[in-house]
């Protein structure tokens, strides 16, 4: 008689537990704080399944425990440049840099993202070219071939991926392999079968422990990272599919920007790869030379370069802090290129307010979306890179979550 009373008084205890977390713990900002409190007090049994799959935080003390090695690497390094950065000492290749000294030294300070000078870039807007020159590259490797992509389809080009990485896997190249498993959902175990047979490991970031029921549905690794020998990496928005290739009917042509890197700044992709690799692995990949080797002399380029990752493991919003910047710095013109639009308040603010000061703002966003959220608008998950003056900023979403 008293089951129904007991499980609603049950329920509403563990809303309560639920809410005072929210709020004293987890530290959210406001507006997430009331959406999780209004959800668990109208759904207080649907709320918390919802709050179990979305509403948890990552454990920063966890993650940050596993990437203190690259910490420890970059500390010095970061220090001593911060510090010639106040004084004025440092020099820039390109003179025309020192204009961007403060969102440098931002970018610095908030995300330990080290500033380096002898890069070349090539940029690439389809994914026929991009993934031609990564196969390439592929195929001259000797040493190691670290990948890392939110979406990998089986179908024509996921199979050629993978069996041009199991070839070199064979040949003593080592090979692994990082995809999230709900990005990459459809994809089973064996297509990576042969490859591990070969040598090659392949790991999924925060899989399912429970079919169809991931606790971590809500941080995923969007991040799509390629670095081959320490000497070449790819950064940018393209997966591993037929559609990016323009092969979908539905698509068609598919327009995405993805970077190759040569010098300095493959080292700091390569860091951003081992400290994912070693979250979701269990295993403890030491930052070894091997991993990073000077760039050679001949590949080495003068643009000025800085990598800007993000994530719930994050102290600050890196990424948003530093678009927002750049947004209020301008004078002319603010190009905004992305596939997703989600503007929160503090974006539209700064848009807005650039608008009102005589500055052109023009935004550009795909006629056919691929993704919905709930609300049916797009859900960010790209990577972009943006021009600034002589240098790039380069800025990789890692985890989707709400802050």
């Amino acid at each position: 008689m008293n089951t129904v009373p007991n499980l609603y008084s049950l329920l509403m205890v563990i809303n309560l537990f639920l809410a005072v977390t929210i709020i004293f713990l987890e530290r959210r900002n406001a507006s997430a704080t009331w959406a999780w409190l209004m959800v668990l007090f109208f759904l207080p049994a649907l709320g918390f399944l919802l709050y179990l799959m979305l509403g948890q935080s990552l454990s920063k003390r966890r993650y940050r425990k596993l990437v203190m090695e690259t910490e420890k690497v970059l500390d010095s390094l970061i220090e001593d440049q911060r510090a010639r950065m106040q004084s004025g000492d440092i020099r820039f290749a390109d003179p025309a840099m020192a204009e961007y000294r403060d969102m440098i030294y931002l970018n610095m300070a908030s995300d330990q993202a080290l500033y380096t000078q002898n890069n070349r870039i090539e940029v690439f807007t389809d994914g026929i070219s991009k993934f031609d020159a990564l196969f390439a590259d592929i195929e001259a490797a000797k040493d190691h071939i670290h990948l890392m992509y939110y979406i990998v389809r089986d179908d024509r080009l996921g199979r050629k991926l993978i069996e041009t990485l199991t070839r070199k896997a064979r040949e003593g190249v080592k090979v692994r392999f990082l995809y999230d498993d709900i990005g990459s959902i459809r994809l089973q175990r064996k297509f990576f079968r042969s490859f591990q047979e070969a040598g090659g490991e392949a790991v999924a970031f925060f899989p399912s422990r429970i079919p169809f029921f991931n606790f971590k549905l809500n941080f995923r690794n969007h991040r799509k990272l390629a670095i081959i020998d320490g000497k070449w990496g790819y950064i940018g928005g393209f997966n591993v599919g037929d559609e990016y290739l323009g092969m979908d009917e539905r698509f068609g042509e598919w327009r995405d920007t993805h970077l190759k890197v040569t010098g300095s700044a493959v080292q700091m992709i390569q860091t951003l790869f081992l400290a994912d690799w070693n979250l979701a692995s269990g295993q403890n990949i030491a930052f070894e030379a091997r991993y990073f080797p000077p760039p050679p002399e001949q590949e080495r380029g003068t643009v000025g370069m800085q990598i800007v990752s993000s994530g719930p493991d994050s102290e600050w919003q890196q990424i948003k802090d530093s678009y927002i910047k750049m947004i209020y710095a301008a004078k002319k013109r603010v190009c905004l290129q992305t596939p997703y639009f989600v503007p929160d308040e503090a974006l539209l603010t700064a848009l807005r307010t650039a608008a009102m000061s005589g500055v052109e703002v023009e935004v550009m966003i795909p006629s056919k979306r691929d993704h919905f959220s709930c609300t049916g608008r797009p859900v960010p998950t790209s990577a972009t890179c943006s021009p600034a003056g002589p240098a790039v900023f380069c800025t990789i979403k890692g985890f989707c979550t709400p802050k």
